[in-house]
């Protein structure tokens, strides 16, 4: 497994090796498989790779994965709370059913066995009192998807029976990849800026009223704030008002607004484009696949199904 390959890396590797030239298709498919150093043949269905890869190898795959959880019924139900919910520490816990003191014990261990990595929000809130949860990160896209929609359904899957886990995946498809669309923007902003004032750090900013899909902080102090679209429609001007009035309320003095939209946008916004504000589209993802060669390939460990 790519224990400490990042992000963007594990995305240009799969490009690479599957061959991916639709980059919805591919961003869809990374959702699922990622990570894992699978060949995946992007021709055929979702639905179909799910069940001839996953569903059927199940028995295996679960075997591989609980040589590294110790088939610990806590870091499992940490996983698919995590997996589920909004990420934070304090709900995955109470997800799980799990106390502080046995969640944060099973935490470490999930991170130092490479499976979590922590996320901190970019700036601390106003109130110097308020107790900011920490987030978690699966370190690949494979394993989110593993714990989200396959692990909670193992009775039925060890029977052969997949009507459960097909049901719950098709209610869980439509907005499975948003997840990874805000990961890539967030590599956008990253490569979009300033050599002289790159980008120093990039995340997303949290507290107990406001959460904001995209924080980021250069080098030099300036912080840029961003919003994520992934509807049919086009991201309008009422897209960079909403932007705003979240910051105003986490009291954080934006210097560029960044506006992310998978369909496009609006002439109305378009319009406000400037120095201030940026606007990222699928585009613009498709420059961070650019020049892959074998060299983006990711060495993995793991056996391949």
């Amino acid at each position: 497994m790519s224990k400490h390959s990042t992000f963007l890396q594990q995305f240009r590797s799969f490009c690479f090796q599957n061959s991916a030239t639709d980059l919805e298709r591919a961003i869809e498919y990374f959702a699922v498989f990622g990570g894992m150093g699978w060949s995946v043949n992007l021709s055929y269905s979702l639905d179909t790779l799910i069940e001839e890869k996953i569903l059927k190898n199940y028995k295996y795959i679960h075997a591989d994965i609980t040589t590294i959880t110790k088939s610990n019924h806590t870091y499992h139900a940490l996983l698919s709370a995590i997996s589920t919910g909004d990420r934070r520490e304090h709900s995955a816990f109470k997800r799980a059913n799990v106390g502080r003191g046995e969640g944060e014990r099973s935490i470490d261990f999930l991170v130092d066995n490479g499976l979590l990595t922590l996320e901190q929000s970019v700036e601390n809130p106003v109130d110097k009192e308020e107790e900011v949860s920490d987030k978690f990160l699966f370190t690949q896209p494979f394993m989110r998807f593993w714990f989200s929609c396959i692990s909670p359904y193992y009775k039925g899957i060890k029977e052969g029976e997949y009507k459960e886990v097909e049901k719950h995946w098709s209610h869980k498809q439509q907005g499975f990849s948003d997840f990874i669309y805000e990961r890539l923007a967030m590599e956008l902003v990253k490569n979009s800026f300033d050599k002289d004032d790159w980008v120093e750090k990039v995340g997303s900013y949290w507290d107990k009223n406001v959460e904001i899909d995209i924080l980021a902080r250069t080098k030099s102090g300036k912080l840029i704030a961003g919003s994520c679209k992934y509807s049919k429609a086009k991201a309008g001007k009422s897209e960079l008002s909403k932007l705003k009035e979240k910051c105003k309320q986490a009291e954080l003095d934006i210097d560029t607004f960044v506006i992310f939209s998978k369909n496009k946008f609006s002439n109305e916004l378009k319009k406000e484009k400037s120095e201030k504000l940026k606007l990222f589209s699928l585009r613009n993802i498709i420059s961070l696949t650019e020049n892959l060669s074998e060299k983006d390939i990711i060495v993995n460990t793991n056996k391949k199904y």
